[in-house]
């Protein structure tokens, strides 16, 4: 056991988590909805690492979720603050160790979709991993032959669609592309990617999948929409633009996730 994982079990103090959540920038909101919420900051935690971006609270909340034991991950480091795909593998492996088994992650991205403004949420139907970095490179073992083929859990899909549904929430779904950061993406990127099949562009959470999936965890991911890709309307782009509008698609995410975990059949 990790001193990691026996400090967050000191702490939890008999609750036993099954599934995690990875917020991303702006979405600390979705912590408010946390009842018997334990908090233990990222610096607590050995091998837990500090990340530099605001908007990201860098803090462990355990507690419960719609009556479901939950872990959260209040904010991730991105490879483009330290130059590691991997950095945020401890946590995953944290959470694993834990008795964790599903993973669902949320980022902010920009929509290369007319039609799916600011405000919008996106549901990963799959990624394209345009940077060309990977998290496992460098294991030793056979194990980082990951299969990536269903990556995002189709009963996951399927239940928070179903959710989305019966709690008449707008759900778009669609295709992530992952960009390294920290700028943000050219006009002619934004084409490229267009043609390449992406409907939504962003800066995290493909590296977290793919560790994910490495350490057998099921997986889903939801984008909040802040703001249309570059080249779309004229204006530039702004780190503060994220911040500010995230919150506005973080409280819809908020209630599908809370209706998802609700459901008999999010549980295998």
């Amino acid at each position: 056991m990790t001193p990691a994982v026996s400090e967050l079990v000191r702490r939890l103090d008999g609750l036993m988590p099954d599934t995690a959540l990875v917020l991303g920038s702006g979405l600390g909101l979705l912590v408010d909805a946390v009842s018997q919420a334990v908090r233990i900051p990222y610096a607590d935690l050995q091998g837990f690492p500090g990340g530099g971006v605001s908007g990201h609270a860098g803090e462990v909340v355990a507690g419960y979720l719609a009556a479901r034991p939950v872990l959260v991950l209040s904010g991730r480091v991105h490879y483009y603050e330290k130059g590691n795909p991997a950095a945020m593998r401890v946590p995953l492996e944290t959470v694993r160790a834990l008795g964790v088994s599903r993973l669902v992650l949320t980022n902010a991205a920009g929509s290369l979709r007319p039609r799916m403004g600011p405000g919008a949420v996106m549901m990963l139907s799959d990624h394209i991993n345009w940077s060309g970095l990977n998290p496992l490179i460098g294991e030793p073992t056979d194990a980082r032959f990951v299969g990536m083929t269903a990556a995002y859990s189709p009963r996951l899909q399927t239940c928070f669609r179903e959710a989305a549904t019966a709690a008449e929430i707008a759900l778009h779904e669609g295709v992530y592309m992952w960009f390294s950061g920290p700028s943000f993406e050219t006009p002619a990127e934004i084409r490229a990617a267009g043609i390449l099949g992406a409907d939504a562009v962003g800066m995290s959470t493909v590296p977290e999948v793919i560790l994910a999936r490495f350490l057998g965890l099921e997986c889903a991911a939801f984008s909040v929409i802040t703001n249309f890709a570059a080249g779309m309307t004229g204006a530039e782009l702004s780190h503060d633009e994220t911040k500010h509008v995230a919150p506005q698609g973080g409280a819809t995410l908020a209630r599908l996730i809370a209706a998802a975990f609700a459901r008999e059949d999010f549980a295998p």
